[in-house]
């Protein structure tokens, strides 16, 4: 029986051109290349225009009223945040890339619930602000920790670490129930979102399909030589950077149009009721977007206006969430995950200024 004759095409030896790359190499080189772009084009707009402002102030007197609150609200976010930001990413491809995988793993208790409330605790060995514990919570999950014990981390840190609390005790003194209230709820709440999420039966469906992406390429791609961990730690660097800081620039002009078009005076008003105070301040902690690190010193002229459970809520929910967060956490979490988490956090947050104002 004779064989078929092979194909001609079947058998065309190479043209010379070159094997296309993977596609995760192709999405990397992208990331890079994007990062590369977004920095040079930052550089070129907010570096002059900050020159500007320092040596040459009559270059912004043109800017007036409105423009110019809001040109300097969201940039003043922008440079408050950054170098936490930029610190988070560090720590979390120290995390990813440089420690052993199972390091923390290791050491970390196996009972979920003392798993959680450990992680409460990370903040103190990390004391990274809720803007760089994004890239540091999302470097977690794609280490081998659960979605619900990186919210944990994640919720907890921002309140429960050295510089937080001692700029609160500075703020209000060491003694005072603000600052009993912060530490307390913050650990509380944290522990009580990781709890409910721990039960949650399909926890992938939390995340946005990017990052699920992220963590199933991370989990083929760890190498072992120095050389590979060196070009890992500049692919991750490229992807998160690529990830939080639109995120971030996103954050603070939504934050600077809210602080210009809500009147604090407004707010202020409320400052007397048991109930509306905490509402109040909670909604001018999700506008004003501060870091958890000075946060205190802010809200401390408020003090002589809002009752004492008021300012805890707004230590307490403003490092959870505000609008931010709520750009910057987008890029790990689903809108509906997101939208249940403020709704779950802001309730607890208005329960326990409303317990303080009753207690006080």
């Amino acid at each position: 029986m004779s064989q078929p004759e092979p194909d001609p095409d079947s058998l065309a030896l190479p043209t010379g051109r070159a094997p296309e790359p993977p596609p995760e190499q192709v999405r990397r080189a992208e990331a890079i290349a994007r990062t590369a772009v977004f920095l040079v084009l930052a550089a070129v707009v907010l570096v002059p225009v900050l020159i500007f402002r320092a040596f040459v102030p009559s270059a912004t007197a043109g800017i007036e009223g409105a423009a110019q609150d809001f040109f300097t609200l969201a940039v003043s976010v922008v440079i408050e945040s950054v170098p936490f930001v930029f610190l988070g990413i560090l720590i979390s491809i120290l995390v990813q890339v440089w420690l052993p995988q199972d390091l923390l793993l290791r050491r970390l208790p196996a009972r979920p619930g003392l798993r959680r409330l450990t992680l409460s605790f990370l903040g103190i060995l990390m004391p990274v602000c809720e803007c760089g514990n994004v890239p540091l919570a999302r470097g977690l999950v794609s280490s081998g920790l659960t979605v619900a014990e990186a919210m944990t981390f994640l919720f907890a840190a921002p309140i429960l670490n050295p510089i937080t609390i001692v700029t609160t005790g500075q703020a209000f003194g060491w003694d005072s129930p603000v600052l009993a209230a912060r530490v307390a709820g913050g650990f509380l709440i944290a522990n009580l979102v990781g709890w409910i999420y721990a039960r949650h039966p399909r926890p992938e469906q939390l995340l946005t399909p990017g990052f699920q992406a992220s963590c199933a390429a991370d989990g083929h791609g760890h190498g072992h030589g120095q050389g590979s961990r060196l070009r890992r730690s500049l692919e991750l660097f490229a992807h998160e950077t690529n990830a939080m800081m639109p995120a971030l620039i996103v954050g603070a002009a939504l934050a600077g149009i809210i602080q210009v078009f809500v009147s604090r005076d407004a707010l202020v008003a409320l400052g007397g009721d048991v109930i509306w105070s905490v509402l109040a301040l909670m909604a001018l902690a999700f506008i004003v977007a501060l870091c958890s690190n000075v946060d205190a010193f802010f809200i401390l002229s408020f003090g002589s206006t809002f009752l004492p459970g008021a300012i805890a809520s707004f230590l307490v929910f403003g490092p959870m969430i505000d609008v931010k967060m709520i750009a910057l956490l987008r890029t790990t979490f689903t809108a509906k995950t997101l939208a249940a988490l403020t709704l779950l956090i802001g309730a607890c947050a208005a329960v326990l200024g409303w317990a303080v104002n009753l207690a006080a």
